[in-house]
């Protein structure tokens, strides 16, 4: 009987957890998460800290998950050491747990800046559930809030903040918001959408200091120009960093994650790694990265549990991607929206601003490289399957954006694959 272990419990676990049990009923299944509360869905922290779902409705899987999977599950316990060679993990206890076959799905935390003041009460992140609960007792106190960084976490942040109340400002280093997905024009529609909402906005600065009061709170933040903030709350959504720190100095390779191969095999063999703590295979760039992504980490989670058990799975690879609806504006940016100058792609725009609806299609050599959809974000499943399966879309790419795009536009082998297809 195999012995599995998995450290870490989120959706890349839990992904690897049904993999395993579909080809090995049997063998023996440990998980060791950090998390004490039942399993949940990150992309639901804001709609939690806002009200707009209760905690039953953010859960990812049943509480009866671990046990209906056979899975011995050590929840609030830390992984502390892997000792490769006699093959156990250490917990934070002093407890031994011994495998055969052995997956990180530690994840990602979130990155600090190195600024005075960033261990003020009042400061925060906004990765877990516990953050958001910690966010919601502050903001019973305070209600100016200063939110750094203006990519998917912050905007998300800045929503649910502002729909609690919060009287809220985005401090972006870039010159725009969410600059890593979307451009220009559609970053403008989204920042008065922003803006209409009462949410206030500065790009092109960075936070150089957090003030503290007297009892050691949040006071005011002071911008890199001079510009003082008031406020009694920071919420610091600049990024997240993989959690490689098991695997330093030792014989897996790591870069900015855990590199992996395309079945996520790391250095060692019968090591796995999966979601935000892996470098894995990127369908666009065809080289490794990190994607720190929810469906990204559950997908390549299932292929490490596939393989892990015997069933030799290749992972298709990733895609970076973004989907959020601001209030009343969806938008969903998927793979290369933003080519460089001088390459060669096709760029393909409608933009409506009376709406405001803005649609974008960048292709090179016929092929779907990435989309931008804001307002009208209908024919995004359809154009994403285009993007990540390679379809040459070039005898329909004159259709792709229009309101009537759909799969009548395509050819009936495509449309019957698309129509059977399953997902993995």
């Amino acid at each position: 009987m195999t012995k599995y272990v998995i450290i870490g419990g989120s959706t890349g676990a839990i992904g690897a957890v049904e993999a395993i049990r579909e080809v090995d009923p049997a063998g023996s299944l440990t998980v060791v998460t950090e998390e004490p509360m039942p399993i949940h869905s990150r992309p639901m922290i804001g709609d939690y800290l806002s009200g707009a779902a209760p905690l039953q409705k953010t859960k990812y899987r049943s509480d009866q998950f671990w046990c209906e999977n056979k899975v011995r599950a050590f929840t609030g316990r830390k992984a502390v050491r892997v000792n490769f060679g006699e093959k156990y993990v250490e917990l934070d206890e002093g407890a031994r747990i011994e495998f055969e076959q052995l997956l990180i799905a530690t994840g990602s935390k979130p990155f600090l800046p190195n600024i005075e003041g960033v261990d003020a009460k009042g400061v925060f992140t906004f990765t877990t559930f516990a953050d958001a609960e910690a966010a919601k007792r502050r903001l019973a106190e305070e209600k100016r809030v200063v939110v750094i960084g203006g990519g998917l976490i912050g905007v998300c942040a800045a929503e649910a903040l502002a729909k609690c109340g919060g009287d809220v400002t985005i401090v972006e280093l870039q010159e725009r918001i969410l600059s890593l997905l979307l451009d220009d024009a559609a970053s403008d529609i989204l920042r008065q959408a922003i803006r209409h909402r009462g949410v206030k906005i500065i790009t092109g600065h960075t936070v150089q200091q957090i003030e503290k009061r007297d009892d050691g709170s949040v006071g005011a933040v002071v911008l890199d120009n001079g510009q003082r903030l008031p406020c009694g709350m920071v919420a610091i959504a600049i990024g997240v960093r993989p959690r490689t720190e098991l695997v330093l100095d030792t014989e897996v390779r790591v870069n900015r994650g855990i590199v992996v191969d395309r079945f996520m095999r790391t250095t060692l063999p019968n090591v796995y790694a999966c979601g935000d703590v892996a470098e894995a295979y990127d369908l666009i760039s065809e080289g490794r990265r990190v994607l720190p992504q929810w469906p990204v980490a559950h997908m390549s989670g299932r292929v490490a549990g596939f393989n892990m058990a015997g069933a030799k799975r290749a992972y298709p690879g990733g895609v970076v991607m973004g989907a959020l609806k601001y209030f009343d504006t969806p938008l969903v940016a998927v793979g290369r929206t933003n080519p460089e100058k001088g390459a060669d792609y096709e760029v393909l725009v409608v933009h409506d601003p009376d709406r405001p609806r803005y649609k974008k299609a960048v292709l090179k050599d016929g092929v779907l490289h990435g989309f931008i959809l804001v307002g009208d974000i209908e024919r995004a499943g359809i154009l994403c399957y285009l993007l990540t399966k390679g379809v040459d879309v070039a005898a329909f790419k004159d259709t792709l954006l229009s309101d009537g795009f759909g799969l009548v536009n395509l050819s009936e082998g495509l449309r019957r694959t698309m129509l059977m297809r399953s997902w993995m």
